[in-house]
C-alpha cells in the first residue's frame, strides 16, 4: 500500500490533529466531546459529520463516510495513500524516510511508467491529430452530437488516422521499443508485422481516477466493424475495476453519481452540468466497478438506455449495487433512449426534474416483474404477488421491509394485511426448509453463507459488536480474551482487527483504532474496520446504559456459543474432546450470564 513502516505512518498521523485538519476545509462547531460540521462528501443541509479527537477519526452519520486524516486527503483532496502521507508529513514538516524497493518492485514500477507514458504520448498524439486536416471529418462528427470545444479538451477527444501503423511509427521515432509498445495494448503483433489497433476512429482516452490515460476507446468512422474498440487490459489498464469519467466525477460536489452505458452518454452529462455521470465502458457493470463506486458514494442514478437491453442491464445492476450497500434509483428518460438524445433534446433542467423522480429500485424491479404475468388473469395474478412477496423477504430489517410492504401495495394496489399474510407463510415455509437442509448437510464457510460481492463469508455482526464494545470500553478486554481469542475471530479483517487490539492492550492498555485501519491495504477492508470503530460504537453509544450491561453480556454469549460449536462441529460425534468442549461450553456460558457489566 505504501513505503512507509507503521512507525512514521504513527507519527505522522499523531503529528496531524485530525480537528485541526479537517477543520481547514470544514467549519467544525463543539459539541460534547466531539466535534460537528456539514460532510463534504455529500450535499446536507443539517450537520451529520462528526469528528471525534480522541479517536482521531471523522464520520458522516448521513451518507457512512468515515476514516483517519488519510482517508480524509485521499477522498477529499483526491489523493492517492502515499500521496496523503507525504502530504500530511509535510505539513507538519517531517523529513520522511521511505523504504528501499527490492529490484523487482523497482523492475514493475518502471516497466508501468513506461507503458503510462506511451499512452500518454498516444493520447497527445490522438488529441493533435483531430486539429488536423486528416482529422477534420472526425471533428465535424464531434461537433455535429453538440460538443463544445472546452468538453472536447475535458476529456481529451482525439482522432487515429486511417493509416494503420500511424501511430506505431509516431512512437518508434519517439525512441520506445517494441517490447513496451507490444504491451501497451494499442498494436497488433503477428505474422503479417505490426499495425495499429486503432485506426480511422473518434478516440476516447479512457483515464484512471487520478487523470492517468490508461487505454482508449475508439468509435469507427463510417461503416466499419466493430462499432467500438476498447483498449485491451494491460498492466496499467484493468476494464473490470475501471470507470469511464470517474476521473472529473471523483471531484463532484452532488453526493451520488449517475451511471451511464456509453461514452458520448458520461460526456453530454458532463457538458449539460452533470459532473457525477460514469460508465462501465460499453460491458456489463462488474463487481468491481462497484467496489470502486462504494468508495466514493452509496447513492446512484441508473441512466441506462431505455431500450429492452438497458433494462437488462439495470436489472443486473442493481443486486449488486445493492450487496455493496449502495442505493440505486432508475432514471427515466422515455420517450428518449439516452442522456445524450435527452439532453438535446429537452435540455439539463428536463433531465434533473426526471433525477428528481427517479424510481425507487425495488419499485422499478416488481414493475419490469409485473409486465411478465397477465393481470387479468387471476391465477397470473396471484404468482406476481407470491413473487412479490418472496422478493420482499429479502429486505431482512423488520423496519425497512414494513415500508416497502406498504409502498409495494400502494403502488400495485395490493391488500396490505393479505400481503403480510403471505410473507408470513413463505417465510415459516423457507425456515422449515432450510433447517431439514442444516440437518443433512454442512456448509464449507464459517457462517454458512458466501457473499455474491467477493466469495468471502460476510462479516460477522456479533463479533464486530464485541470488538465494538472492547473499543468503546478496553476494561472489558480482559472479560472478553479470557473466553475469545484472537485466532477465534472470523478470518480477515475481524481477525486482523482482534490480533492488532490484542497487541495494543497487552503492550501499553491503550487502543488505537486509527492505527489499525490504517494498517490494512485494500479500502474496502480499510472501510469496513472503520465501522467497527465508529460506526457499530455509534449504535452501543445510541443504547439507553441501562440496558447496555445486558446488550453485551448477549454479544459475549452469542460469540462464545459460536467459537464452541465450530469446534465441536470439527470432531467426530464420539470424540471424548467433544464431550469435554460441552461440558467447558457450558460452565463459560453459566460464568458469562453471571456477569455483573454496569453502564458498559
Amino acid at each position: 500500500m505504501s513505503h512507509y513502516d507503521e512507525n512514521t505512518l504513527e507519527e505522522v498521523r499523531r503529528a496531524n490533529d485530525i480537528v485541526d485538519v479537517i477543520g481547514e476545509y470544514v467549519p467544525l462547531k463543539r459539541s460534547g466531546s466531539n466535534y460537528f460540521g456539514l460532510c463534504p462528501f455529500h450535499s446536507e443541509k443539517s450537520p451529520s459529520f462528526s469528528v471525534n479527537p480522541d479517536r482521531q477519526m471523522y464520520h458522516c452519520f448521513g451518507c457512512g463516510a468515515s476514516g483517519t486524516v488519510y482517508q480524509f486527503y485521499e477522498n477529499y483532496l483526491h489523493m492517492s495513500f502515499p500521496e496523503a502521507v507525504r502530504a500530511l508529513a509535510e505539513r507538519a514538516g517531517i523529513t520522511l524516510k521511505e523504504s528501499e524497493d527490492t529490484p523487482e518492485q523497482k523492475r514493475r514500477k518502471e516497466r508501468r511508467d513506461q507503458l503510462l507514458a506511451v499512452q500518454k504520448e498516444a493520447a497527445y498524439y490522438y488529441y493533435g491529430l483531430l486539429h488536423t486536416d486528416h482529422g477534420k471529418a472526425c471533428l465535424d462528427y464531434f461537433k455535429k452530437r453538440g460538443l463544445s470545444d472546452e468538453t472536447m479538451v475535458k476529456f481529451g477527444l482525439g482522432y487515429s488516422d486511417a493509416f494503420s501503423d500511424d501511430l506505431y511509427q509516431y512512437l518508434k521515432k519517439k525512441g520506445y521499443k517494441d517490447d513496451i509498445l507490444k504491451d501497451s495494448g494499442l498494436f497488433t503483433f503477428d505474422e503479417r508485422g505490426i499495425r495499429d489497433k486503432f485506426f480511422n476512429r473518434a478516440m476516447f482516452p479512457i483515464m484512471n481516477q487520478y487523470s492517468k490515460v490508461i487505454g482508449f476507446g475508439g468509435r469507427v468512422m463510417g461503416d466499419g466493424k466493430p462499432k467500438y474498440l476498447n483498449s485491451p487490459e494491460t498492466a496499467v489498464f484493468d476494464k473490470s475495476h475501471t470507470l469511464y469519467g470517474l476521473f472529473l466525477a471523483r471531484r463532484s460536489r452532488r453526493g451520488y453519481f449517475i451511471l451511464c452505458e456509453g461514452y458520448m452518454d458520461v460526456i453530454a452529462l458532463h457538458q449539460g452540468g452533470f459532473d457525477c455521470a460514469v460508465a462501465s465502458l460499453g460491458t456489463s457493470l462488474t463487481p468491481g466497478q462497484v467496489s470502486v463506486i462504494s468508495t466514493f458514494t452509496k447513492d446512484v442514478y441508473l441512466s441506462y438506455d431505455s431500450d429492452g437491453a438497458g433494462v437488462k442491464a439495470a436489472l443486473r445492476a442493481i443486486p449488486m449495487l445493492r450487496n455493496a450497500g449502495i442505493m440505486p434509483r432508475i432514471i427515466h428518460m422515455d420517450p428518449y433512449k439516452d442522456p445524450d438524445e435527452f439532453i438535446k433534446a429537452l435540455g439539463s433542467d428536463e433531465y434533473q426534474k426526471r433525477i428528481d423522480k427517479a424510481e425507487n429500485f425495488f419499485i422499478f424491479q416488481i414493475r419490469q416483474l409485473q409486465k411478465e404475468y397477465d393481470m387479468s388473469d387471476p391465477g397470473k395474478r396471484t404468482q406476481f404477488q407470491r413473487k412479490t412477496a418472496e422478493m420482499l423477504l429479502g429486505f431482512k430489517e423488520e423496519l425497512e421491509r414494513e415500508n416497502y410492504i406498504d409502498a409495494v401495495c400502494r403502488e400495485f394496489n395490493i391488500p396490505v394485511e393479505a400481503m403480510r399474510s403471505l410473507i408470513r407463510d413463505i417465510a415459516a415455509k423457507q425456515l422449515l426448509n432450510a433447517s431439514k437442509q442444516r440437518r443433512t448437510t454442512q456448509t464449507g464457510t464459517k457462517d454458512g453463507l458466501m457473499s455474491e460481492k467477493n466469495g468471502k463469508a460476510p462479516i460477522d455482526k456479533n463479533e464486530s459488536l464485541l470488538l465494538s464494545w472492547i473499543s468503546y470500553r478496553p476494561d472489558l478486554f480482559s472479560i472478553v480474551f479470557k473466553y475469545v481469542k484472537p485466532p477465534d475471530f472470523q478470518e480477515g479483517i475481524l481477525r486482523g482487527c482482534a490480533f492488532a487490539m490484542y497487541d495494543q492492550m497487552e503492550k501499553s492498555g491503550i487502543i488505537n483504532p486509527a492505527g489499525i485501519i490504517d494498517s490494512f491495504d485494500e479500502v474496502d477492508d480499510q472501510n469496513e474496520a472503520s465501522k467497527i470503530f465508529h460506526e457499530y460504537v455509534g449504535d452501543l453509544q445510541e443504547t439507553p446504559k441501562d440496558e447496555r450491561g445486558r446488550a453485551f453480556i448477549q454479544t459475549l454469549t452469542r460469540v462464545v456459543a459460536k467459537v464452541y460449536d465450530e469446534r465441536m462441529n470439527s470432531l467426530e460425534a464420539t470424540d471424548v474432546a467433544r464431550f469435554e468442549l460441552i461440558r467447558t461450553k457450558k460452565e463459560s456460558l453459566s460464568e458469562i450470564s453471571k456477569l455483573n457489566i454496569p453502564n458498559a
